[in-house]
């Protein structure tokens, strides 16, 4: 029985977390089964994450999962911790394998199923993309747990409207004096109060959801009689296309350096992360659609979902425009709701993702066949 086999797997990786570039115990146990199974596992020596291969030849249909866990407070302690659902994915994913496995039949052509480590820093699929592992693809599929507010236990959906997010650390350089004598210096936390009123004058088109806001700011030290020459800031930058975070990075760029120009200092800038918003092929949304309808019926399928959070998945599609891809929403009855330190869901329903997500992989290598046929 593989549902079995899956929570124990499930039970271990959960209870196992690991944080962003350092997933070596991940990489171990997943390369483990596999080679156990009889897979051949490809690691990196400069890297953890891995990935995996069946048959070869065109067309290639790959199949990604996320590995690392977030660094988070739960019960008062920081720890790494799985309240992302990437021990779901990597559960559902190692599912597909096995299952696959049992079928002998995955169809003319290459499976190339990529764990990848560091999406929550947004580095870890720009990695990927950099060692090529897409160059070659045809397709690419993902999924993701869902909480509540978007989709009920036991619905699923063909498509993640994810939008793009950027996080802008940076440094305002003012001028200390002492503080009966302000006109000598030149104060970060008032040059910092006029950057976040000038943040909010930045206005791209109202058809397109959009933030920028600034939530960290740190300025002074023990000493209150002290005009602060530094503060530190970070900028969370969010928009629901890709178009319209080009032009927030840029008011934000002509904003900060007014600034600068007002108050004759200097403000240092740093991305820290960025993150592409979906690209979504239609064709690869409907082969999810039909693995959906096949696997549970029509009654549980609902419309793509557009969501205000971030993955790093649409860097595959962002930097190959050849990848056609989609991800997988999955509804599990998941609460209070994702990043929660108390996050939960039905884990009876990663069985469920392991048949869409089996079925999708065959039918990408049946619409292929269509579509060759068809030329």
């Amino acid at each position: 029985m593989l549902e079995p086999q899956l929570h124990r797997i499930f039970k271990y990786l959960h209870e196992n977390p690991e944080v962003s570039w350092k997933e070596r115990r991940t990489t171990e146990y997943i390369k483990g089964i596999l080679e156990q199974e009889g897979y051949e596992v490809h690691t990196f020596v400069d890297s953890t994450g891995l990935y995996v291969e069946i048959g070869e030849g065109r067309p290639v249909v790959g199949l990604r999962t996320d590995i690392d866990a977030l660094w988070q407070e739960v019960d008062g302690e920081f720890c790494a911790h799985h309240s992302c659902g990437h021990d779901a994915h990597m559960t559902m994913v190692i599912g597909v394998l096995l299952l696959l496995k049992r079928l002998k039949n995955t169809g003319i052509g290459t499976i190339r199923v990529l764990f990848q480590p560091a999406e929550e820093k947004g580095q870890g699929a720009l990695s990927f993309v950099d060692r090529g592992l897409v160059d070659d693809m045809d397709y690419l599929f993902g999924v993701h747990v869902r909480p509540v507010q978007e989709l009920s236990d036991g619905t699923f959906c063909p498509a993640l409207y994810h939008g793009a997010s950027m996080l802008i650390n940076g440094q305002i350089n003012g001028e200390e004096s002492h503080a009966a004598r302000p006109h000598l210096g030149k104060n970060a936390i008032e040059i910092g109060a006029s950057l976040i009123e000038a943040l909010k004058t930045i206005h791209i088109d109202t058809m397109i959801p959009f933030s920028v806001k600034v939530t960290k700011f740190q300025a002074g030290g023990e000493s209150g009689n002290i005009i602060p020459a530094k503060a530190f800031f970070s900028i969370d930058v969010r928009a629901q296309t890709n178009e319209g975070m080009e032009q927030l990075h840029d008011g934000i760029e002509r904003t900060v350096r007014a600034i600068e120009s007002l108050y004759d200092i200097k403000i240092d800038l740093h991305e820290q992360i960025r993150v592409a918003a979906a690209e979504v092929n239609e064709g690869a949304k409907e082969i999810i659609e039909q693995a959906i309808i096949e696997s549970v019926g029509e009654d549980y399928l609902r419309p793509p979902i557009i969501t205000p959070g971030g993955e790093d998945f649409h860097f595959y599609t962002v930097k190959r425009e050849n990848v056609k891809a989609s991800m997988l929403g999955l509804g599990c009855g998941l609460t209070p709701g994702l990043h929660h330190p108390k996050m939960t869901f039905n884990e009876a329903q990663l069985i469920v993702g392991v048949e869409i997500l089996a079925r999708t992989v065959l039918g990408a290598f049946a619409h292929a066949k269509n579509e060759a046929l068809s030329c």
